[in-house]
């Protein structure tokens, strides 16, 4: 199915289908983006297509799978820079940018488990586009898989706080800002600066030049450069 090639069994003849997997696919991408991977049923499916939800079940086994052909999907339709003449330092922080903008278009990708991933064509356009950021470094193919692993592990970590900060937002209907201000007067009671001097200090900066706990851009721009930083020192080995 990933790859729409059809069963050998698959029946010649058979009564005209109102849709298709591309189009059940797609209508399951609209509601995991809009209300998240928990909102997804195939009954949401059939609603959004004006199916009955066993019909959804001719063109999809299951959730599972579902869910399977839908991340190849977005896969599939991410945007990809031309990289070549660019540094390779260059071509990291594209296919990282890359990233972080597929997951915060897509916030419900960045919770699936990626050890056994979908092997359907746009993994496998992904996944040698991104290769292409290492090539040509010296690096042994082992290494580049890795490389792109630790880049990408990097940006999905950093993504789900991101996430995770914008749903706070939203549940508690306050900003950043308004929360620290509702604790504030709480924690100057029960908080020893004297006794946590570092936690004092540090977190004080820190929360006047993010005006708030955590800034998910500055944690992507400082840990994006550490991660480059330290994969220079492998490839200049090379």
């Amino acid at each position: 199915m990933l790859w729409r090639v059809p069963p050998e069994t698959a029946p010649t003849r058979g009564p005209k289908q109102r849709s298709s997997v591309d189009a059940v696919v797609a209508a399951a991408v609209r509601i995991a983006d809009a209300d998240g991977i928990a909102a997804l049923t195939m009954r949401a499916v059939a609603t959004e297509l004006g199916l009955t939800p066993m019909a959804t079940y001719t063109y999809v086994p299951g959730k599972a799978e579902l869910i399977d052909l839908m991340l190849d999907a977005v896969y599939r339709d991410m945007p990809r820079a031309e990289l070549s003449g660019m540094s390779w330092r260059e071509r990291v922080a594209t296919i990282a940018a890359e990233n972080r903008e597929l997951l915060a278009g897509h916030p419900w990708v960045a919770y699936l488990p990626t050890t056994r991933p979908p092997l359907g064509p746009g993994l496998a356009a992904k996944y040698d586009h991104e290769l292409r950021a290492f090539e040509g470094l010296g690096l042994t193919d082992v290494d580049m898989d890795a490389a792109l692993t630790y880049v990408l592990g990097f940006v999905n970590a950093v993504a789900r706080i991101a996430i995770d900060t914008e749903r706070a937002a939203a549940d508690s209907a306050l900003t950043d800002r308004q929360w620290w201000e509702r604790a504030a007067p709480v924690l100057e009671r029960v908080f020893d600066a004297e006794r946590y001097p570092l936690a004092a200090r540090v977190g004080a900066a820190a929360g006047g030049a993010h005006d708030a706990a955590y800034s998910a851009h500055h944690a992507y721009e400082f840990g994006l450069a550490r991660v480059v930083d330290g994969l220079a020192r492998l490839i200049e080995k090379r």
